[in-house]
């Protein structure tokens, strides 16, 4: 069965009602994120930029992840998503929503009988606070980024829709 296609366009009118702007910071992705949220109308009003850092040294590099967390946590765990997160919000402080993600999308690396393939961490920054995601996926490299895109979109839309409800209280 396969996966129904997320309406971007509808994700990118909600930021602009909320008149809301978004950055990214993707590791197991590799800027998937961002090149399918590109076509999306309006796009240019929402997303202010994002960030790849594939390697252990981009994310301490350019998004401030500690070398101790990396070392103690690894790349491709909550600790580390978190710390992207509010390392691009730094950068970037003009982004009301910052999203980062890493995960596992082949073997080696952190890989582990509790955090196999397929593991990916998900941190969203929203209204000052963090919101943590860890999801298992299942199918080939490919396949993994294209899950852990569209359950971003999925989590960014809830969140959204959370919000407007909230507002609207």
């Amino acid at each position: 069965m396969k996966a129904k296609a997320p309406d971007l366009d509808g994700l990118v009118k909600q930021f602009l009602q909320h008149k809301l702007t978004l950055a990214l910071a993707e590791s197991c992705t590799c800027g998937l994120v961002a090149a399918q949220l590109a076509p999306a109308t309006g796009i240019s009003n929402v997303l202010l930029g994002s960030i790849v850092t594939y390697h252990a040294e981009a994310k301490h590099k350019l998004l401030s992840v500690k070398k101790e967390t990396l070392a103690t946590y690894s790349a491709e765990s909550q600790q580390t998503t978190n710390e992207m997160a509010l390392g691009l919000h730094r950068h970037l402080p003009a982004a009301d929503v910052c999203v980062a993600v890493t995960g596992l999308c082949g073997p080696g690396a952190s890989e582990t009988p509790d955090k196999p393939v397929g593991t990916v961490f998900v941190t969203i920054l929203l209204d000052d606070h963090a919101h943590e995601y860890r999801h298992q996926f299942e199918g080939d490299a490919d396949q993994l980024r294209a899950q852990a895109a569209n359950f971003i979109y999925e989590k960014l839309a809830e969140l959204l829709e959370r919000r407007r409800a909230m507002a609207g209280a």
